[in-house]
């Protein structure tokens, strides 16, 4: 900088600077609906881990009888697979612009997901009619408490499945529909996995109890 430019300075005048936009380049950013979904999958998990935590503890003890094993529940997981691979077909459809592909995906995906729920009604109803059952029964009450808990959060996920079909019947294109639609398929296939684990946790009996006590820092 020259001698002219210094005496010519103007200190107390503010100073010019460009101004660089955050928001364009890789930025990165998430819709509010991805980031909602994403917190509440943690606290779901949480509470979850929690339960089986729970279970396992109940399990060490000496009184424990495992609950009758209910064969039906292998059919509701199959419904439950299916309903999880149908929304990803719809997904997969959305991103390809394929709006009667999305209609055909949920479709499939929630009449598996209804499915599921009906047959989650009848495994309760099969457990209550059995000559052996008994509600005072840990086994029992922690199979009620799971099953009721998680088929909550399904039943959510159809309210949400019901509001996306809904804007495919309106009319809607599928660029439109194309975040609903992941959203509710990254629901259901978080329903599943949290049911897998659920599933072999609750159909082992004591088979894994050294393994689950073991995962849950028990023993």
């Amino acid at each position: 900088m020259n001698l002219f430019a210094q005496l010519t300075e103007k200190p107390w005048a503010p100073m010019k600077s460009s101004v660089v936009d955050l928001r364009g380049g890789s930025t990165f950013f998430m819709p509010p609906a991805k980031l909602g979904l994403r917190v509440f999958f943690a606290v779901a998990s949480v509470l979850f881990f929690l339960l089986i935590v729970a279970y396992g503890s109940r399990m060490a003890l000496e009184d424990w009888r495992p609950s009758p094993r209910i064969w039906l529940l292998w059919i509701n997981t199959a419904m439950l697979i299916a309903s999880s691979i149908s929304m990803q077909w719809a997904q997969i459809s959305a991103h390809r612009g394929d709006i009667n592909g999305v209609r055909t995906g949920l479709m499939a995906g929630g009449a598996f997901g209804a499915a599921f729920l009906g047959g989650q009604i009848w495994a309760w109803l099969q457990l209550n009619a059995m000559a052996f059952f008994n509600i005072s029964n840990p086994a029992i009450a922690f199979f009620y408490i799971i099953t009721v808990l998680h088929a909550l959060h399904m039943a959510g996920g159809m309210v949400a499945w019901g509001r996306t079909f809904a804007k495919v019947q309106r009319g809607a294109t599928a660029a439109r529909i194309t975040l609903s639609v992941e959203l509710c398929t990254a629901y259901m296939h978080f329903l599943l996995l949290l049911w897998l684990v659920l599933f072999g946790l609750l159909f082992s009996g004591n088979d894994n109890l050294g393994i689950l006590l073991t995962l849950c820092g028990i023993r």
